[in-house]
């Protein structure tokens, strides 16, 4: 009988172990989904900034003012 106990109690931690770990994967399948998301987005944003500074560098080149 006692044998029998601690089956059924391994066979439930087992189950709880299962859900358990399918949810922290569900998780982890998401926030990968959110870093790619996130990696674009930087991706893109820094090309723009690219963009925004060789169309602006020009400008930032000025000669200082004669009291320097």
């Amino acid at each position: 009988m006692e044998m029998e106990q601690r089956i059924a109690d391994l066979e439930t931690r087992l189950a709880f172990q299962d859900d358990t770990i399918q949810a922290l994967n569900d998780v982890l399948v998401e926030q990968q989904k959110v870093i790619e998301r996130l990696q674009a987005q930087v991706e893109v944003l820094a090309r723009r900034q690219a963009e925004l500074q060789s169309t602006v560098g020009g400008e930032s080149e000025e000669v200082p003012p004669p009291h320097y």
